[in-house]
């Protein structure tokens, strides 16, 4: 049974069991394992100006996911990139659109607690929802810390993360600023609560080399590629706040809204830089040009 979306709300349209739904259609009961077991996986692209980039990365990193949470990858990356663009045959491209594959267990295994891999389900939602504009934004260095390897399943793109990024940008709205800074154990710079993040210090660019804590994410990956190519020096290695504070610039990147600055760090204002606008210009033209 599909449930209609309501005529003033943004366009969202859900593939589940073979079928295209209108809407949000109600697919978890009480005793499905991911209700009480946290047993998701999602990955996300955009579509917007007509084009989808990395699409084939989001949907081959999705399966990944499903694997490493021990549920079973039931649907192709190829057919799930293909489904993607059936459906956003559906949205008029007026507002960005956000592509989100989800897999999640129905059953449990040993004393309920594991994930039965049989019962993995699929689906696909696609929904309209704006990119932010570039305007930036403030972070605060959080006192929550990103999990282990050894203690969370980070190498999985899953929801039972998502809590902890949550309550690290909770706390930083209670004191004023719009998201915050995440270290991972051992005291370095990870990532903000929501996205991937680089720092610039006299031309040269720095971000956090990827340690198993945090997302190594696709548009990261994919602003690190297209700087270089640019002849941009760019350095993965293990940074503390305090080069943050010191930057000249300071950014991030993520699928929601790709390329944005970031305006404050602490009490520090900052400017968009050079680097800055060198990135997301980049980006915005590897984009375009349909990949």
């Amino acid at each position: 049974m599909s449930h209609a979306s309501n005529a003033s709300e943004l366009r969202t349209r859900t593939f589940v069991d073979g079928t295209w739904h209108d809407g949000s259609p109600a697919l978890v009961g009480p005793k499905s394992h991911v209700m009480w077991m946290a047993s998701s996986v999602f990955d996300g692209a955009r579509w917007f100006d007509g084009v989808a980039p990395d699409l084939d990365r989001h949907c081959r990193r999705v399966n990944r996911s499903a694997e490493a949470l021990g549920l079973k990858a039931t649907v192709a990356a190829e057919e799930i990139e293909a489904l993607a663009r059936q459906g956003l045959e559906g949205f008029s491209g007026e507002t960005a659109v956000y592509i989100r594959p989800m897999y999640w267990a129905e059953a449990g295994g040993y004393m309920g607690v594991t994930a039965d891999p049989d019962s993995t389900r699929f689906c696909l939602c696609l929904y309209e929802t704006p990119m932010l504009e570039p305007a930036g934004f403030s972070v605060t260095v959080s006192p929550f810390r990103r999990p282990t390897p050894e203690t969370m399943p980070t190498l999985a793109k899953a929801g039972c993360l998502y809590p902890n990024n949550a309550r690290a940008i909770l706390e930083a709205r209670d004191r004023g600023f719009d998201n915050a800074l995440v270290l991972d154990m051992l005291g370095n710079v990870a990532e903000t609560g929501t996205s991937n993040v680089f720092c610039v210090k006299d031309g040269i660019v720095y971000t956090p080399i990827p340690n198993g804590c945090f997302l190594n994410g696709i548009t990261r990956q994919r602003v690190i590629a297209l700087l270089r190519e640019a002849g941009r020096e760019v350095i993965e290695k293990s940074l503390t706040p305090a080069e943050f504070m010191a930057a000249d610039e300071v950014f991030s990147t993520g699928n929601h809204s790709k390329v944005v600055p970031i305006s404050r760090i602490e009490g520090r204002e900052l400017q968009p830089g050079p680097v800055y606008r060198q990135a997301r210009e980049a980006y915005m033209a590897f984009a375009r040009k349909g990949h």
